[in-house]
């Protein structure tokens, strides 16, 4: 009678040890995986030992950077492809539904800047979610439209807490200046544009406060900008509306686009890098056809 409890305590014991296990193989196999993060919201498991040898590439966005819908897909879980993987870890820690604010109070961020290491950098776009109201009750993550110093006082329902709102740029700015705190370098990127209604001239970029907001950000703050929606405008440009919706986005809307769509969005986020001046992220990109191999020293 009394080695039961004995060997239910051993058994039990032993399953808790083997779960761990399986958990520190998982983290272990993961961080030794030079790609992007199929599940962000693991995120807490793949923080990784700062003795890594290889710089990282932390991808921070919404749902039109990482996307696990089954149709739908978004540049950041295809970018990792055009990097040389065996030099660079590229990890999507974009979350669908977060604006520049949520990502941040959510303790998103945080998890990133704790995982980081200087030499690592991290591409952040933002601007999709930014427009709501700053304290409904399914979402509350609206920002102030603005790149000043404005606040708003609010009782957010969801937290059940006082919080201070402030502008889209403020935001902004406090992703860059903890990512270079921590000896990263941050780079910005204007927000994929929307699947247009009408023909797209050549040079055209989507009319969008986020798209002129961000850049404003960039230029003030002196951050390297991918100004990923003229980029792929130029793209749009070569076709017509409905062949955009048709290879580029999913039926469902105009914001989230296809598999195409998202490969079409990484090679923007490619080029873009390409173009940058004196940022030596450009140096992990895989060649392409036509081009010499990018040599990291």
């Amino acid at each position: 009678m009394i080695l039961v409890p004995v060997v239910l305590g051993v058994l039990l014991l032993g399953g808790v040890a083997l779960a761990a296990e399986e958990k520190r193989q998982r983290v272990a196999k993961h961080s030794a995986c030079l790609s992007v993060v199929e599940d962000p919201a693991r995120a807490k498991e793949f923080l990784v030992d700062a003795s890594r040898p290889f710089p990282m590439l932390f991808l921070v966005g919404d749902s039109t950077v990482h996307n696990a819908h089954r149709v739908q897909r978004s540049w950041g879980d295809v970018l990792a492809a055009h990097f040389a993987t065996n030099r660079i870890r590229v990890e999507n820690h974009a979350l669908g539904g977060r604006s520049s604010r949520t990502f941040l109070t959510q303790g998103w961020w945080e998890l990133i800047l704790k995982a980081s290491k200087p030499g690592d950098y991290v591409l952040i776009q933002m601007g999709h979610n930014e427009g709501g109201p700053l304290d409904d009750a399914s979402r509350a993550r609206g920002t102030l439209r603005s790149i000043g110093e404005e606040t708003r006082e609010i009782f957010n329902p969801i937290t059940q807490q006082n919080e201070t709102v402030h502008t889209f740029g403020w935001y902004l700015r406090k992703y860059v200046a903890d990512a270079r705190a921590a000896g990263m370098t941050p780079i910005l990127c204007t927000p994929i544009p929307h699947c247009p209604s009408v023909p797209v001239k050549p040079g055209e970029v989507e009319d969008s406060d986020y798209v002129r907001l961000t850049a404003a950000v960039a230029e003030a703050e002196r951050v390297p900008l991918v100004d990923l929606n003229r980029l792929t405008m130029e793209e749009y440009a070569k076709l017509t509306p409905a062949e955009i919706k048709e290879r580029h986005f999913t039926p469902a809307d105009g914001t989230h686009t296809s598999v195409a769509g998202a490969e079409l969005n990484a090679r923007s986020v490619v080029k873009g890098l390409r173009q940058l001046k004196g940022c030596p992220l450009a140096r992990y990109l895989v060649a392409e056809a036509g081009q010499a191999a990018e040599q990291a020293q």
